[in-house]
Formats: structure tokens, sequence, C-alpha cells
């Protein structure tokens, strides 16, 4: 796998980042645990792997998926050249602080976790837990994280969330270096279009997570009848079961389908996959390098663009 250019800030990054929140064992979520070792080990594969871009975030298993990647990185005696750990800032759990101090605590909680002296890329996460008007407040959120950068503890600010609109926001701010959209770039749906461009525009690097949809695009809507983890309509559980059957048709995986849609994309820097044990790097990398005929592209594409619910996209 070739690594890509990560917008304007001059570093470059695998086509896959390596995703980290069930790394920190969140099984009321993903309904398995994954214990401090796994974790690890894990993270001494990627090191050893195509996939150069970590993403982790400070409220991972209540920082425990920090600390696992900190305990990898410590072994290598630093992160390994020509890697990025990129990790988030995130409210107190169980609070709804994210203030301009909690801000700079969060950050001061990630690098003694990941053991490093200087973040390389730092998002502003879920800002949707307040507005956008508390998080450009003189002394809010988006103010502390200038001021990190500025002091060269942070090198590149980013923004992580769900709404389009509000992300619009934000990189219109033209303080963020890099955008992170959610379900919203899949096979499903592909409402994060508008994003997508608007980052290209600005030079900002648009990562594109959860390409699977929260599992349907992997086991199949039989086996996983959600999208995001809540429930579909019909309308899209039949589209996908037809996307599926097609896959089936050519020999191809769905979920390889799924994760090349993302992938093939040039305007998406990277693409996050969640990775909680050693195994599935190779797994990812054998999706990856699956052949996709043209003629299976050109009957998936007309399927996906019909949106999620049967919704155009453009309209969602």
């Amino acid at each position: 796998m070739s690594d890509r250019p990560f917008g304007r800030t001059g570093l470059t990054v695998s086509g896959v980042c390596v995703g980290t929140s069930a790394l920190g064992s969140f099984p009321a979520q993903y309904g398995y645990e994954v214990d401090e070792d796994t974790a690890v080990a894990t993270i001494r594969q990627v090191f050893d792997s195509p996939f150069t871009f970590i993403d982790t975030s400070n409220e991972y298993g209540g920082g425990a998926s920090e600390e696992r990647i900190g305990r990898a990185i410590a072994e290598r005696g630093g992160i390994p050249d020509g890697y990025v750990v990129a990790t988030k800032v995130d409210p107190l759990p169980g609070s709804t602080d994210f203030s301009g101090d909690r801000v700079r605590r969060s950050v001061e909680e990630s690098l003694e976790r990941l053991g490093l002296d200087r973040l390389q890329l730092v998002y502003l996460h879920d800002p949707e837990k307040i507005s956008f008007e508390e998080g450009t407040a003189p002394g809010g959120p988006l103010e502390a994280l200038i001021d990190l950068r500025d002091q060269g503890v942070i090198e590149h600010l980013g923004v992580a969330g769900g709404p389009i609109d509000l992300e619009l926001q934000y990189l219109a701010t033209d303080a963020f270096d890099a955008v992170i959209s959610h379900n919203r770039y899949t096979l499903v749906e592909q409402t994060a279009e508008p994003l997508i461009e608007d980052a290209a525009r600005r030079g900002v690097a648009f990562v594109n997570a959860a390409p699977f949809g929260g599992g349907m695009l992997v086991k199949g809507p039989r086996a996983v009848p959600r999208y995001c983890y809540a429930p579909v309509a019909q309308a899209t559980i039949d589209r996908v079961l037809k996307m599926e059957a097609l896959c089936e048709r050519h020999g191809v995986p769905l979920a390889a389908a799924a994760l090349q849609f993302s992938v093939r994309d040039e305007r998406i820097a990277s693409t996050i996959v969640g990775m909680s044990q050693p195994s599935r790097i190779e797994e990812t990398i054998a999706l990856l390098a699956h052949d996709i005929p043209d003629e299976l592209w050109a009957e998936l594409l007309p399927l996906a663009q019909v949106g999620r619910d049967g919704i155009e996209a453009s309209a969602a």
C-alpha cells in the first residue's frame, strides 16, 4: 500500500488508518472484551505492517486505548519513523465539561498515557456535544487547541464528528488540517459528500471512519440488521442484500467491496478500520488486495447512490 499525502500538513499516511476504540475494551458497544496483552500485540503488529496511521481518543476505554498504544510505543523507543498517531480531546467522562481548561487537561492525559512530549495530530472530538458558538467562544475548546498548537504541544488540528453541517462550520474557521466523518460515506449512504468536497477545496485531509457501517457491510444484513449501531428500514436491508448477492456472484466478499469503496476514492486521505487483535491486520490487507472487477462496481455503485432508506444522499 502506497502512502498518501495528508492534506496540507506535509505528512503522509497509509490509505487505511488503524482504529482503536475497541482496543481499550468497550464490550457495551462491540460485544467483546480486549485484554491488555492482545491490545499491545495488535499495535506491535501494526508497527510491522503497511498501516502507518493509528487513530485513538482520550475517552476510548476510559483511557485504556491510549495507555496500551503507549506501551507499544515505549517498547519501540518512540513512534517509529513514518508513522502517525492521532488522538482526540474529550470531555471528562460522565460530564459535559468541554471547556478550554478541560481540553488542556485532556491533552495532558493523552501525552502521559502515550508517553510522548508532543502530539502529531489532535482532533476536537464529537463537537456536537456542545453548540458551535460554545466551541468557538473565547476560552473554549477551539481556542485552547489553537494555543496548544502555537506552543508546539500539538502539530496539527482536526475535527471529528457526526453532523455534516456542523463539521462544515468548523472547517470554515480555517483552524483545522484534518476532518473525520463516520458512517456517512459507505456503500449504504454518502451524505458526507459535501464535506469531502469542501475539505478538498481547502486542502484539508478527509478521513473516512466506519466503512463497514458497524458490521452490516461485513457480516451482511441478515446477521447485522443495523447500520451505525441502530436499526434501519427494510428498504436498506433489502438493498444491502442485493449488494451481498452481487458480490457473491463475482466471488468478492461484501467487506472487500465496502472497504475498497472508500479506499479507491482519491479524495479520501485514509479510511479508519477498527482492529482489536493482530489477525485483523492480515485480514484487512487481504480485503484490500481482493480483485474487484469493473462489472461489479458498475452494478454496486447505482445501489450505493440511492442513500439510506431510499433517500437520495444529496437530500439527506
